[in-house]
């Protein structure tokens, strides 16, 4: 198990940009396959982003591919999310996610496939 810690929320106009960085903590990091999943007022958590261990294979949901960027140092155990050309309707909590992977390619994009969760960081998107 590993926790997961989420920072670089804020507020943005649209069109602008932030990163979002997930430390997390734990020896098994590196075998971890991690996601980025967020949750705007009154709807269910929606999947953004995976990332496999190994980092080789990325996968991304329709709304945010092209601008929005998963990346991950496991030297420093800490995955990020690069955040392009954001538009209000990126507005949300955006978490952090992750499990061991079952392979070095493995990545997932399903709420419950996911062990460990952060506590979410506010991004806010203004029109």
């Amino acid at each position: 198990q590993v926790q997961l810690v989420e920072s670089g929320g804020g507020l943005v106009q649209a069109g602008g940009s932030l990163r979002l960085s997930c430390a997390a903590s734990g020896r098994t990091f590196s075998r971890y396959a991690m996601g980025w999943f967020r949750q705007a007022p009154g709807k269910e958590r929606d999947f953004v982003a995976a990332i496999s261990w190994s980092g080789v294979y990325t996968y991304y949901a329709d709304s945010v591919k092209g601008r929005f960027t998963i990346s991950r140092d496991n030297a420093k155990n800490m995955v990020s999310l690069q955040m392009n050309s954001l538009k209000p309707e990126d507005t949300a909590v955006y978490y952090c996610a992750g499990r061991i992977g079952y392979s070095s390619g493995s990545y997932y994009s399903r709420e419950g496939e996911y062990d460990d969760w952060g506590q979410g960081t506010q991004v806010t998107v203004s029109s």
